[in-house]
């Protein structure tokens, strides 16, 4: 998913390498000017506004936005006394934020010690995203974590054949599906529900979340659980696959002009988690 997460190409798992000589560093961090305004909402009250955030791209970790301190409410940020040492960008400070009658420990950092190829990070404050109330661009609230500018969807429709079967059972026959090409992964096939036994399909309790395309509900697929998934309510900008079925190949047996498709190295997906205070009627209204 971007950069350098997932498979991303500064990520540990990156299916792609550099075309260099001699081999590159262990970990590579990318820090880029966002160019959006960003705003942190917290106990209620807007705790930080910023035209001049950084985004750090770190291997492993999504994107975390850096605000100068100067666009901070200096009353939010409570000193800690907590240091930590990061091994690349080196000493780290921790605050508390408070606003709003409310306080959360080690809610926010900065970095005090940084090398010298590091400097655009200096004096610039990161909030942890599940501490805040909510992030924004302008007035729209960002869910999951800071926008990626590396990650990208495209959907395509296709005149292929795929199949779905479970044993000598076929669940799912298409000639017209979808596929999802995501920063990251292998591609991903998605069948209309007409095109599919819906005896076949069990739904389960629980939801996962994706920045990128909304809510996630799953299904069984006899004794395979969660073998097949569907964005229901997917949001706008890849309403192509909303309330299509997607299914995993590890799970059931899944063919494409004949040839059976696997599970890529690195294909599975690590679930989001929710924002705080985030529930399926705010999602459902992107």
């Amino acid at each position: 998913m971007g950069l350098s997460w997932q498979q991303g190409p500064l990520a540990a798992g990156a299916i792609g390498h550099f075309l260099t000589p001699e081999p590159l560093p262990e970990r590579l961090l990318f820090a880029e000017p966002l160019r959006r305004r960003m705003r942190v909402r917290f106990g209620g009250e807007w705790i930080a506004d910023s035209e001049d955030v950084v985004l750090l791209h770190e291997p492993g970790r999504y994107p975390v936005a850096y605000f100068p301190r100067a666009d901070v409410d200096a009353r939010a940020l409570v000193p800690s006394g907590k240091v930590t040492r990061h091994k690349d960008l080196g000493d780290t400070s921790w605050f508390a934020v408070s606003a709003g009658g409310r306080t959360t420990e080690r809610a926010a950092w900065e970095f005090t010690a940084l090398p010298g190829h590091a400097t655009e990070l200096q004096g610039r404050i990161a909030f942890a995203w599940r501490a805040m109330d909510a992030f924004y661009e302008e007035d729209e609230r960002l869910l999951g974590h800071a926008a990626d500018n590396y990650h990208r969807i495209d959907i395509r429709g296709a005149s292929r054949t795929l199949e779905v079967r479970r044993g000598d059972t076929v669940i799912a026959r298409s000639e017209h599906p979808v596929v999802l090409y995501e920063s990251g992964f292998a591609p991903r096939w998605y069948v209309p529900r007409a095109d599919i036994d819906a005896s076949a399909l069990t739904p389960v309790e629980g939801q996962t979340f994706c920045p990128y395309k909304g809510l996630c509900d799953y299904y069984d697929v006899g004794e395979a659980r969660r073998a097949a998934w569907s964005y229901r309510d997917a949001y706008r900008e890849v309403d192509r696959i909303g309330d299509l079925v997607s299914f995993e190949p590890d799970q059931v047996e899944v063919f494409l002009d004949g040839r059976r498709l696997y599970l890529e190295p690195g294909q599975k997906v690590v679930p989001h988690g929710v924002d705080r205070g985030l529930d399926a009627a705010e999602v459902h209204a992107r």
